[in-house]
């Protein structure tokens, strides 16, 4: 695989404790803990059908067809190179119907056949400088309104009642909430990813249903860290692949 004239390396790891075989390119944007959290996120059903927006190398889609080994999903991902890894880590790991197509989320053209969509979308910092390297940038930083236009874009492709989950630092939360309102979706429910007991949370998971006229609420979230490190809720969703349940009040 190539960027301009440079071939770019691809190291091979492993998701969910080795569980997962997994691809991804030694430089640029680096999958971490995030994927993981947004595909333990989704309530997806066998037979349901799942679009991942921005999927990268696939992590995603990876960890939520190990769950659901029955998984028909669909990747979105803008950078050519990306899509193509994403779709031989699918063929490596078996997800026979699971497949990347690559486009601009907010250019979708696709049916609305989805009973969930997931993204961890990139948004605009206006403090940060954008990073020199192509892959980091379309990860990190995204013009002004781009967070909107997803939101519209994938509203567009949801099946009615289908759930929109999304991973985000907290300074996009109004924006991607007043959106999500916009499109007619409801119960919007926050999830806070917290570093450490008693610390500030910056990243929350956020979910909402198409058409609902629920309230939205906060849930107590997970803690990542303690004394020991990795905390035993989390380490049972990072390493051993559980679900994390939005529903629970």
């Amino acid at each position: 695989m190539r960027e301009g004239n440079a071939v770019q390396e691809v190291t091979e790891g492993g998701l969910l404790g080795g569980k997962i075989r997994y691809r991804q390119f030694s430089a640029g944007h680096r999958s971490g803990f995030e994927p993981v959290l947004l595909a333990a996120s989704v309530a997806a059903r066998p037979n349901d059908r799942v679009l991942e927006a921005g999927c990268g190398a696939g992590a995603a889609l990876l960890c939520l067809g190990h769950r659901l080994p029955n998984l028909s999903g669909l990747g979105v991902e803008i950078d050519p190179d990306l899509a193509r890894l994403a779709n031989e880590n699918f063929k490596i790991n078996q997800l026979t119907d699971v497949s990347c197509i690559c486009s601009a989320v907010e250019q979708l053209r696709l049916p609305s056949e989805f009973e969930h969509i997931m993204a961890n979308p990139p948004w605009h910092d206006r403090a940060s400088t954008q990073s020199p390297d192509r892959f980091r940038a379309l990860a990190h930083h995204a013009e002004p309104s781009l967070l909107g236009k997803w939101i519209d874009s994938l509203a567009a492709c949801l099946k009615p009642r289908g759930s929109l989950t999304l991973i985000l630092p907290n300074a996009c939360l109004s924006e991607a909430i007043g959106a999500m309102h916009a499109q007619g979706f409801g119960g919007v429910t926050l999830f806070p990813l917290w570093p450490r007991a008693g610390r500030p949370a910056k990243l929350m998971i956020l979910a909402a249903t198409l058409g609902s006229h629920g309230p939205d609420r906060v849930l107590p979230g997970l803690v990542l860290h303690d004394a020991n490190g990795i905390t035993q809720e989390a380490q049972a969703v990072l390493r051993d692949g559980a679900a994390l349940d939005l529903r629970a009040a």
